[in-house]
């Protein structure tokens, strides 16, 4: 019997989780947390729908929390196989899932210590930073085009996918059960943008029998036209209000484009050079990761790198590591630029400086990236007139403006310019990774293509 069961980013955004069974072996591919709306993070404390002990290999697509951020609860719970990923990913899991126990400590000690949790006064965390660092023995590194056994049976062969640096597609191919054929089924991941800096395109789809695709942005494109151009304006805009342009930005990916960004508008003489902040201790480690991993450069970053230029440092780029340097921004004046995670800002240091920074006019909060429904991201995309800070209440007067076209995921035409790039439909195509709206979309699409396609939902199971 050969299976996937959906125990993920099915019908959500979040929570990347799916479970292939192909005779007695067992992979997980992602292993994501859940994040947004209350409901699906309590999918994270609720017991797994398998013994992890049972799986015996995990495989990433790449490291944001919401595709690895589970990861130390799985090895906490028994798992103790091996997880194949990218170099990069590993670096780069290496910062994420410890920073995610750390925080995680933080903000269930900020709640008791608040009394913030009525219900639970005793909240705890999902798991610890101990827990994030005893997972890290676990993973193995697996080259670009390298085809490696991960279980019996289970082969896989990553690919580019151009979303943020060790991202991945995973294709998958299964040994011949019995009467059964082999089987190949392609894993999209996250897909990037085509013609983005930094990273290569997503590579063409090949041959398979199922397709698992991402519909982040089913059904919409990008809007705004060029990034590059929007980021100009509203840094113009910050220098004419001697505001400050307050970027909530994943420090992992969209930090880095940002910082890219900005270094060629400064050498075009389109921007001056203003004092640019990153407050991020993860993006300010993550950072040089992404000038160490060749492999994942595109044609024009290399080049860059091979004139001896630095291509992520603007010329007044400065970086606060510790929460004194990042106390010491609230007292700074515009204009100036301010980076900090998280992206959706669900947690970390931006929302000291949200919470400081929403009540001035001469603030501009530039969201850059998708915004989970639930998340104060998408509070403050939706026009809120205050949003809840550390259990308080913050008046948002500040001007609240959006960039889509720094989001690392394809949006509408370029994931039927990637779904072109195949030879032939697979025999079955399962839509993922994206709201309800985006997937009636991205649902409607396939239809309109002619590919079989199907929409699943949490713990369904689909037998090939």
């Amino acid at each position: 019997m050969t299976s996937i069961r959906f125990l993920g980013a099915a019908g959500t955004v979040t929570g990347s989780r799916y479970l292939v069974q192909h005779g007695d072996a067992r992979v997980l591919v992602d292993v994501g947390l859940f994040q947004g709306e209350k409901e699906l993070r309590l999918r994270n404390r609720a017991p797994w729908p398998m013994p992890p002990s049972s799986v015996d290999a995990v495989v990433l697509t790449h490291a944001h929390v919401d595709h690895v951020g589970a990861l130390p609860l799985l090895v906490r719970d028994g798992f103790s196989g091996s997880v194949h990923c990218t170099p990069a990913t590993r670096d780069l899991c290496g910062l994420v899932l410890p920073d995610s126990g750390r925080l995680q400590e933080e903000e269930a000690s900020w709640a008791n210590k608040k009394g913030y949790s009525k219900h639970a006064p005793n909240a705890r965390p999902l798991y610890s930073e101990a827990d994030a660092v005893a997972a890290l023995p676990r993973l193995r590194t697996v080259a670009y085009a390298e085809r490696r056994e991960v279980a019996r049976g289970i082969t896989v062969r990553l690919q580019h996918a151009g979303h943020i640096l060790g991202s991945a597609s995973v294709e998958m191919e299964l040994s011949a059960l019995g009467a059964a054929p082999p089987r190949r089924i392609l894993f999209s991941g996250d897909l990037g943008r085509y013609d983005a800096p930094i990273l290569p395109d997503p590579e063409p789809g090949e041959m398979a029998d199922a397709l698992l695709v991402e519909s982040t942005y089913g059904g919409k494109n990008h809007e705004g036209g060029a990034p590059a151009q929007a980021l100009r304006d509203e840094v113009l805009r910050a220098v004419q209000q001697k505001g400050v342009l307050l970027i909530p930005a994943f420090a992992i990916g969209r930090t880095q484009e940002i910082l890219f960004t900005l270094k060629e508008l400064e050498s075009a003489k389109a921007i001056p050079p203003l004092p640019v902040w990153v407050d991020s201790p993860m993006a300010v480690d993550a950072t040089p990761i992404f000038l160490a991993h060749r492999e994942d450069h595109d044609d024009d970053m290399a080049r860059h790198i091979a004139a001896g230029e630095e291509p992520l440092r603007p010329a007044r780029l400065g970086f606060a590591r510790s929460p004194a340097q990042s106390k010491a921004l609230n007292d700074l004046s515009g204009p100036f630029i301010l980076l900090s995670a998280s992206g959706m800002a669900t947690g970390g240091r931006v929302l000291h400086h949200l919470a400081r920074r929403l009540p001035d006019p001469r603030t501009t909060v530039l969201l850059v990236g998708f915004q989970a429904a639930g998340t104060r991201g998408a509070s403050l995309q939706h026009g809120a007139t205050s949003v809840k800070i550390h259990g308080e209440q913050v008046p948002v007067n500040a001007r609240v403006a959006t960039v889509s076209g720094f989001s690392a995921h394809a949006d509408e035409s370029e994931i039927c310019r990637w779904l072109g790039t195949f030879p032939a439909p697979p025999r079955k195509t399962f839509l993922i990774h994206g709201e309800p709206t985006a997937l009636a979309a991205a649902k409607a699409r396939m239809d309109r293509l002619g590919w079989p396609a199907m929409v699943p939902r949490q713990l369904d199971q689909a037998q090939l």
